[in-house]
């Protein structure tokens, strides 16, 4: 099992996964190589290659078979997985789940641990990583083969410096730039991007957007994001907060948000406020468990406070959505995170009040539907963008 204290830059780990990589990367270039060339391009000991060698060709990663040179007996060494293998991270609040998928976007592994992701960056990076090496080699899949890693963050993100942004349901985040961190940790390029995005990438490249070429993607949890694909692509604004519906002001005289304004939809949708509204000394909350899977079951059941508590929230969205429904004009729209496993529940009166604020219009070929990736949206979002990426 590989722990997280291999995974520190200086040690014996770091330096055989950088040896690795050179080789990699030098098979990757010139093409099959003999374990003598190889020695050569690298700089690295005819014994060194050897042992990384004898370790890839473990891992499934490369071929040998004998061959010569100059009329001596050799090895040939062939890059049998191609370039390109890729990796996922989402991190939540309080959860990280880390898939490897090949450079066709074949998922190879996937595995999710919950951990206190909100509370120390740095921290929650350095497990990313050990998170990541610990997937990969259970999949026997080499770090050096990995072409790219997507993390997902539940914040905004300055496109340009991978900058975590002041609105986020994880405030000690803000300021820190996650992708640069673990690049550093890896070795391997890492990109950021926003969750409500990647879950958008997702539902309309293999999930309920398919075919559709103007997405608005609702990611409902702690926080309520958006992700916006316009024409078949990622809008992100000039620093990062498109799609921050979670903060349209619905109510100049409702309660502060975290943001700082009143009455913003958030404070309406928001985990922390639908949890809030549970009556006191009622089923839900009577042993003090209650959490919003629980509350949306007790709705389903038909219990009275939890249904009104569901359709307030819907109505409420809709008035959100109506808003950006009439400036973007979607063909789909998606409803993700916890809050959707409502469904009916919430969609009828979200969809009785856009038909009150949406122009007759934009609703004509407008629909509205729940996720079909569910909690792995942003996940898998994640894969399709760093299967993208130039190498």
């Amino acid at each position: 099992m590989v722990t997280e204290a291999d995974t520190t830059p200086g040690s014996q780990s770091a330096l055989r996964q950088a040896n690795e990589r050179r080789v990699v990367d030098t098979l990757r270039s010139r093409g099959t190589c003999t374990q003598a060339e190889l020695a050569r391009a690298t700089g690295l000991s005819a014994a060194s290659v050897s042992n990384i060698v004898r370790g890839l060709r473990t891992s499934g990663t490369v071929a040998v078979r004998a061959t010569s040179s100059n009329g001596r007996r050799a090895r040939a060494v062939t890059l049998l997985r191609p370039p390109g293998t890729v990796v996922a991270v989402d991190f939540t609040a309080d959860r990280l789940r880390v898939a490897v998928a090949d450079h066709e976007g074949a998922l190879l592994e996937r595995e999710a641990i919950d951990y206190d992701v909100a509370v120390d960056p740095a921290r929650a990076v350095r497990r990313a990583a050990w998170l990541v090496e610990t997937v990969l080699f259970r999949g026997r899949v080499d770090l050096a083969s990995v072409a790219s890693v997507v993390i997902s963050v539940p914040a905004p993100l300055d496109p340009g410096t991978g900058t975590v942004g002041a609105v986020s349901c994880m405030p000690r985040w803000t300021g820190t730039r996650p992708a640069q961190a673990l690049q550093e940790r890896l070795g391997r390029p890492v990109h950021a991007e926003n969750d409500a995005n990647l879950a958008a990438v997702a539902e309309r490249g293999r999930g309920a957007a398919r075919g559709a070429d103007t997405v608005m993607y609702l990611l409902l949890g702690e926080g309520v994001g958006a992700g916006l694909v316009l024409g078949g692509r990622l809008l992100r604004g000039a620093d990062g907060t498109a799609g921050e519906i979670g903060h349209v002001g619905l109510d100049p005289r409702g309660q502060v948000c975290r943001c700082g304004n009143r009455g913003c939809l958030e404070t309406f949708v928001g985990t922390s406020y639908l949890l809030a509204m549970v009556p006191h000394g009622s089923d839900l909350a009577r042993d003090g468990q209650v959490d919003l899977p629980r509350l949306v079951a007790a709705a389903h059941e038909g219990d009275p406070s939890s249904r009104r508590i569901v359709s307030e929230a819907g109505t409420a969205l809709g008035q959100g959505t109506a808003i950006v429904a009439n400036l973007f004009n979607p063909d789909r729209i998606v409803v993700g995170g916890p809050l959707a496993a409502a469904g009916d529940l919430l969609l009828d009166p979200m969809s009785r009040e856009m038909e009150l604020g949406t122009l007759g219009s934009a609703l004509e070929r407008l629909d509205v539907v729940t996720s079909e990736l569910g909690e792995f949206a942003a996940l898998y979002g994640a894969l399709l963008v760093a299967a993208e990426l130039p190498v």
